[in-house]
C-alpha cells in the first residue's frame, strides 16, 4: 500500500523519526520525505499521512488521488485542511487529537496553579523591587484562599481538552463549575462538577478555564458583559481558540488591573507588536505552545503510525472523525 507525507518538513524528523518509519514500513510504502504540494502528486497514494502545514483537501486535489483510501493526521483539529468531500467520497480520516490533548491538558493545569498564585503578578511585581507578599491587584476574591484547594474553577467545554483537566483539577479541593450545552446535570456530575449557565459561572468562579470549538455560535462567547461578570482578580486561560473572547473588551479589563489573563491563543493571532495585553499587569501570553512541543511531538508519530496499522490490518481506527464531528471540533 503506497502512503506519502503531507505536512510542513520543518519538524517532520522530530513527529516521525527513524525508528517510527522504519515501524511504519512494516505496512505501507513510504518516501523518507514530505510533499511539497499536493496537486499531481497522488496519483497511485492510498493512505495520506498529514500535519501542520498540509494544504486544504479539497474536490480539486481529491481529484488527483483517486486512489486515496485513508487521510492520518498527525497532529489536533482536521479542520483546516480536510473538507466535506473528503468524507463525501468515503475516504476514512483520523487525528491525533487525542494524543495533542494531553499536552494541552498539562499547560492548563500548571497555568491553573499559578494563576492561583497570582504568580503573574507577583513576578511583575517583584521585577519592579516589590516584595513578593506586598499588596497587588492580583489577589483572590473575598473568601478565597491562594492555590487551586478552595478555589472555584470554572471550565467551559467538556472536549477532549476540557474533561482531561477537570480529571486532572479533581485531585484538588476545588469546586469546579462546568458549561457545556451537550451535557446534562447528571453526566456533569459523573465528571464531578456542577452544570451552570455561562452567566452563573463567570459570576461566580475566581479561575475560567476555555475548551470550547471556535464555531459561529461560539465566536465572542466571552464577550463584554461575560466578562464584566467575572469577579475582580479572578483570570481567564484560554488555550482553545482566540477568537472565544472578545480581545477588546478583555484588553480593557486586564489593562485597568481588574481581570488577569493567561492565553495560548489570541484573536488576531499573533497580536501584533505592542499590543496593550503584551505587557498589561497580570497577563501572560505564550505564543500557541501548549500543544505538543519537543519531545511531545513523537507521541503525535506514534499515534499516527499506530492508526496506520490499524487501517491496513482492518481494526477501528481510535482517533477517527466523521463529516459531523468537522461542525463541533476546535
Amino acid at each position: 500500500m503506497r502512503a506519502a507525507f503531507a505536512m510542513s518538513g520543518a519538524l517532520f524528523g522530530e513527529i516521525f523519526p527513524d525508528d517510527l518509519r522504519v515501524r511504519l514500513a512494516k505496512f505501507v510504502d513510504a518516501p523518507d520525505a514530505v510533499l511539497g504540494g499536493l496537486s499531481g502528486t497522488l496519483a497511485d497514494v492510498e493512505v495520506l499521512i498529514t500535519g501542520w502545514g498540509c494544504r486544504r483537501i479539497d474536490a480539486a486535489v481529491l481529484d488527483g488521488a483517486p486512489g486515496l483510501r485513508a487521510i492520518v493526521h498527525a497532529a489536533g483539529s482536521v479542520k483546516g485542511h480536510v473538507t466535506p468531500e473528503v468524507f463525501e467520497r468515503g475516504i476514512v480520516v483520523s487525528s491525533a487529537a487525542a494524543a495533542n490533548a494531553v499536552p494541552v491538558a498539562d499547560y492548563t493545569m500548571s497555568m491553573l496553579v499559578l494563576a492561583a498564585k497570582s504568580v503573574p503578578h507577583r513576578i511583575r511585581a517583584y521585577a519592579a523591587g516589590g516584595w513578593p507578599d506586598g499588596p497587588h491587584p492580583g489577589v483572590p476574591p473575598a473568601g478565597e484562599r491562594a492555590g487551586l484547594g478552595g478555589a472555584t474553577v470554572g471550565v467551559i467545554g467538556a472536549s477532549r481538552i476540557g474533561r482531561l483537566v477537570i480529571e486532572r483539577l479533581r485531585a484538588y479541593d476545588a469546586t469546579l463549575l462546568l458549561n457545556d450545552p451537550h451535557l446534562d446535570a447528571r453526566q456533569a456530575r459523573e465528571l464531578g462538577c456542577e452544570l451552570v449557565e455561562l452567566d452563573e459561572l463567570c459570576r461566580r468562579a475566581s479561575l475560567v478555564t476555555v475548551h470550547a470549538p471556535a464555531l459561529p455560535e461560539t465566536y465572542r462567547l466571552l464577550d463584554r458583559r461575560r466578562l464584566g461578570l467575572l469577579p475582580d482578580g479572578a483570570t481567564l486561560i484560554n488555550t482553545a481558540r482566540g477568537t472565544l473572547v472578545d480581545t477588546e473588551a478583555l484588553t480593557h479589563e486586564c489593562v485597568s488591573g481588574r481581570l488577569n489573563a493567561i492565553l495560548d491563543v489570541t484573536d488576531p493571532e499573533p497580536l501584533p507588536a505592542g499590543h496593550p495585553l503584551l505587557s498589561a499587569p497580570g497577563v501572560w501570553v505564550t505564543p500557541h505552545i501548549s500543544g505538543a512541543r519537543g519531545g511531545e511531538l513523537r507521541t503525535l508519530g506514534e499515534y499516527a503510525v499506530g492508526e496506520v496499522e490499524r487501517f491496513v490490518t482492518g481494526r477501528p481506527l481510535r482517533g477517527q472523525v466523521r463529516l459531523a464531528d468537522l461542525m463541533r471540533i476546535a
